[in-house]
């Protein structure tokens, strides 16, 4: 195993493993024995961040898998020539077939940013294998297929890399600058988190991953209708911009203080959406990166969801 992926500040790493699916191959980390329970990170992150919220779920009884995301870390395409996309319906379909590749029939699901789409995809189209979900960031799934409308100028704003990651020259700054952007993002997307050089240095090499920039890159166009997705995925895009309801058992986090915008209104319309939803919590203190700056509330919510006391 690569020491830089190794361990964590205060937190013993598991050693990362790998496994096979039909196009990747996924470097994970697997602790505990239980139930299992899949923590899935954003962008731009890695498995770190989860270090502090899998114990209290190990010492619970519970197995805790977090996987490096394509184009992260030693997570890498078993084809060389296998395309480089990154859009919604692909990640989603990963983390299927990251557990069919671990023959885990049922198991729980928490995440945020890319991961948390991830989580709210399969939990929609999935619902027979998802036994609950602790969706950070809440209702994420993309309409891929209409037209994007203009937001606010304020959430325009907070979107200005998106914006950036659509032109030629956001590529090349992404590439030339990959580990100072991203401390860019952690910076505005969490002002109230002071994490350490330490913290963000044990994360940085995941950015590294040969895939990283076209990964990104496509996922920023491609949601936003300036890159073409992958055939294979075409119908279920199509399912997932009908905005499909979450109906497994699910609890809702947002950070208070989330650079990226606001937590929105508890409205009917966010309501329908989830016909299971247990609980929605905005966590004072907290910004995007909610399983780093609060983990307790991450563990917690995946605790009441399973019925299990610490």
């Amino acid at each position: 195993m690569d020491r830089r992926y190794g361990r964590a500040q205060g937190v013993a790493a598991a050693a990362a493993r790998h496994i096979q699916t039909p196009v990747l191959d996924i470097a994970y980390e697997d602790r505990g024995q239980g139930f299992p329970v899949i923590l899935l990170h954003g962008f731009p992150d890695d498995v770190r961040a989860f270090d502090e919220v899998a114990p209290p779920l190990v010492q619970a009884g519970l197995r805790v898998l977090v996987p490096y995301l394509r184009g992260y870390g030693p997570t890498r395409f078993r084809d060389a020539a296998a395309p480089r996309m990154a859009e919604q319906a692909a990640i989603g379909q990963d983390l299927i077939d990251f557990a069919d590749a671990l023959r885990l029939d049922r198991f729980a699901l928490a995440g945020y940013d890319w991961g948390g789409r991830a989580a709210c995809i399969a939990a929609a189209l999935h619902p027979d294998r998802v036994r609950a979900a602790a969706l950070i960031g809440g209702y994420t799934i993309q309409d891929t297929v209409s037209p994007p409308q203009p937001a606010a100028p304020e959430r325009e704003r907070a979107l200005w890399y998106q914006w950036y990651f659509n032109t030629e020259r956001g590529r090349a700054g992404l590439q030339a600058n990959r580990r100072s952007l991203c401390r860019l993002l952690w910076q505005t997307w969490s002002p109230t988190w002071h994490f350490t050089d330490d913290v963000f240095n044990r994360t940085a090499p995941s950015f590294d991953n040969p895939d990283f920039v076209d990964l990104v890159i496509h996922s920023y166009r491609h949601r936003n209708l300036n890159a073409p997705g992958e055939p294979r995925f075409a119908a279920i895009e199509k399912r997932l911009a009908q905005r499909p309801k979450i109906q497994v058992p699910a609890i809702v986090l947002y950070g208070a203080e989330d650079g990226l915008g606001a937590p929105p209104e508890d409205s009917p319309a966010e309501r329908a959406l989830f016909t299971s939803r247990m609980a929605r919590r905005v966590v004072p203190g907290a910004g995007h990166f909610l399983p780093r700056e609060k983990p307790d509330a991450v563990a917690t919510a995946l605790l009441e969801l399973l019925g299990v006391h610490r």
